[in-house]
């Protein structure tokens, strides 16, 4: 059975450590970032991106909370804090609005508490994993499987204009490949929905759940991608003024 990745974030280098050392002995988790700061935890899991978080909520400097950082990466999430009644509601709207798995447990906790909650945290993980495939032409190969989730946005072909029915497709885990004989308009019957891939501009479709950011000041998103160079990183896409208000929706 496979390990989930998971990255740990509490500003207690102390609790940190024990978290980390009590998770480990699980043997269901490995963990690929543990950090004290929100900043250094946001560079840290560009290397190796996580599939489950453990967050404490207040990390008692201005960067951002455990909160924020939870719905910035929309990965599921256990708060482990002390305060987590008065986050209830966010932690309603986190799992309500991003279809995550949200749990907390509140501290002082005994080891063998935090054990049992980590063990059905990672159950209900479970079930709600159900990675969806499609299958999709590329340029050099045919009927590529793909799955869904590793998918943050599509683009027109700048060679070819708007018009063109090639199209260029970025991923989370490969570098960018050319779509042959792809539509916008048939996105659907190749089983990617309209209500998670959402439109920002006639030349680019975003899946909701990699954007990042909403930049205000030039009106645009930021994802990550995996770059033609073979590196992650942050990109910032142009969105439409009609699609301005639509957009927005997803980082409220």
């Amino acid at each position: 059975m496979s390990k989930f990745k998971a990255a740990l974030l509490d500003d207690n280098e102390e609790q940190l450590q024990l978290n980390k050392k009590i998770l480990e002995s699980i043997g269901r988790l490995e963990v690929v970032c543990s950090c004290t700061s929100a900043k250094a935890f946001l560079e840290d899991i560009k290397t190796t991106p996580p599939e489950i978080l453990f967050l404490d909520l207040n990390l008692g400097d201005s960067y951002m909370t455990g909160m924020e950082m939870a719905f910035h990466l929309k990965l599921p999430v256990l708060f482990v804090s002390s305060n987590t009644s008065q986050y209830i509601k966010e932690i309603e709207r986190l799992k309500r609005d991003y279809d995550l798995c949200v749990d907390h447990i509140t501290k002082p906790f005994t080891e063998e508490e935090f054990i049992k909650t980590t063990q059905r945290f990672l159950k209900e993980v479970e079930l709600f994993k159900k990675e969806e495939f499609i299958h999709l032409d590329f340029g050099a190969t045919k009927r590529n499987k793909i799955a869904i989730n590793s998918i943050v946005y599509l683009s027109t072909d700048k060679n070819n204009g708007s018009e063109s029915n090639n199209k260029q497709i970025h991923f989370t885990n490969r570098k960018p490949e050319n779509l042959i004989d792809f539509s916008f308009s048939k996105m659907e019957e190749k089983g990617l929905l309209k209500s998670q891939f959402v439109t920002i501009h006639k030349s680019f479709r975003v899946n909701a759940h990699h954007i990042k950011n909403y930049h205000k000041k030039n009106e645009s998103i930021e994802v990550d991608v995996f770059s033609s160079l073979g590196k992650f990183e942050s990109k910032l896409l142009q969105v439409s003024e009609n699609y301005q208000p639509l957009v927005k929706q997803f980082k409220k």
